[in-house]
């Protein structure tokens, strides 16, 4: 398939469901660790699940629909902030679930309002900066579809069974191949029958099971404040403040990854519109009792190996969850999936984001020994951290919740290197006379 053209819609149907079962699992995963955390009943859980997946697909539609005040208007799908589980969980053991969303709503107003000033970050943002930044992405994701592949949980006792591993490989080798052999629209859509694939295997061997479907109710619908009204606590709202800047410097990764995957430049202008609607996302999560929402870089990868640019299978992907939240029963379905299975296939999808930072690298001039230091500390350091961030825990917990992301670390890393080495005078130069 030509990709600068149009997909029909039901071809757009068809990627934007591959999008959203590539994105579905670490979106349910923070609902159900916090949920658990907490100790909500099976109601709660199942409310909280089903109103974050149709938050989803709201958050979506938010970056999606650009405008003067918000959205940055590329194919990007939003989910849940996974590093936002653990502060959230300590809010809301310590305080209530009130002071978890009370901070939640203040974090997004925040980064509403800094989104302006913080847009001005592009000039930081050089490809040598850019392309350590999306490489630790991708580098850093990997573990987590490896994780995945062996089952899920590495302390598990079925951890690496056989089954696991069978399934998760076959899934890959099915992507692998369709990649290799298949052309136009069986080659773009080679995640989702990986995973269709996958799943039968996994179903043959027993793996799957549809006790999650029957029990699932038809209908549910969002309400405000379904847990209480929010309640505001200094610290907590500083502690999801730390989490939001976080979450802003992963986006700005992915924002410029999908402005080299485009061929499109990504302005000032458009940073401040993604980081606004970021912010109304996480406002409206606070609102509804969900979470807050930031850009998922997975969707990315699948971009590359698709092959598709156009917006309109992500149109897909927001309308589905949005439908998949008022009917908890058909997305549920989608939870039979092994994880396994999405392990595979996020391995392949996190790879091919780590190569397309390679890629970007490639036009970095390495016989300056200055951009070798940078991305050699830069990816050290971020995937060091990401190994073990447990490196700070004897600094402040407010510290450690800013330091012990290694995409955040590599991001500092290369900033601040590329200043130092760089010089004033040549970053200005870089960074405006082109």
């Amino acid at each position: 398939m030509d990709q600068t053209q149009e997909p029909s819609q039901g071809r757009s149907f068809v990627l934007g469901l591959q999008h959203l079962l590539a994105m579905y699992s670490g979106a349910v995963a923070v609902p159900i660790l916090i949920g658990n955390a907490l100790h909500f009943n099976s109601e709660q859980l199942t409310y909280l699940v089903s109103i974050d997946i149709f938050m989803c697909g709201l958050a979506t539609l938010l970056q999606l629909l650009r405008n003067r005040y918000f959205g940055i208007g590329l194919p990007v799908v939003l989910g849940c902030a996974i590093q936002a589980v653990a502060p959230l969980e300590m809010i809301g053991q310590k305080y209530s679930i009130g002071t978890m969303y009370g901070s939640i709503i203040v974090a997004g107003g925040f980064v509403f309002l800094i989104a302006g000033v913080f847009s001005k970050i592009k000039r930081l943002f050089p490809p040598v900066v850019t392309g350590t930044l999306i490489t630790t992405i991708g580098l850093t994701l990997i573990p987590v579809g490896i994780q995945n592949l062996g089952g899920g949980s590495a302390t598990a006792k079925d951890f690496g069974d056989p089954k696991n591993l069978l399934v998760g490989c076959v899934t890959i080798l099915v992507i692998v191949a369709l990649q290799a052999f298949a052309k136009g629209f069986i080659a773009s859509i080679s995640i989702l029958i990986g995973l269709i694939v996958g799943t039968l295997l996994a179903a043959c061997l027993g793996m799957v099971s549809l006790t999650p479907v029957s029990e699932a109710a038809w209908l549910h619908f969002p309400q405000f404040f379904y847990f209480g009204l929010p309640k505001f606590e200094w610290s907590s709202s500083l502690t999801m403040m730390i989490i939001a800047l976080v979450s802003m410097v992963e986006s700005t990764g992915v924002f410029f990854a999908l402005g080299d995957l485009l061929g499109k430049d990504i302005t000032e202008d458009d940073l401040k519109r993604g980081y606004r609607a970021e912010g109304l996302a996480q406002i409206f999560g606070g609102l509804f009792n969900t979470f807050p929402y930031t850009t998922f870089s997975q969707n990315v990868g699948l971009l590359q190996l698709s092959g598709i640019r156009s917006k309109r299978p992500i149109y897909w992907t927001a309308g589905l969850l949005m439908a998949m939240g008022l009917l908890p029963k058909v997305g549920a379905l989608v939870t039979v999936i092994p994880t396994a299975v999405l392990g595979g296939a996020m391995v392949v999808m996190f790879s091919s984001i780590a190569v397309q930072g390679i890629k970007m690298l490639l036009k970095v001039d390495f016989s300056d020994n200055h951009n070798l230091l940078i991305v050699a500390i830069s990816l050290g350091l971020g995937l060091g951290v990401s190994v073990y961030p447990t490196i700070f825990q004897a600094l402040p917990s407010e510290l450690q919740l800013f330091l012990e992301n290694g995409i955040v670390i590599a991001s500092i890393s290369s900033v601040l290197l590329n200043l130092i080495f760089k010089g004033k005078k040549d970053w200005t130069k870089n960074n405006f006379c082109n």
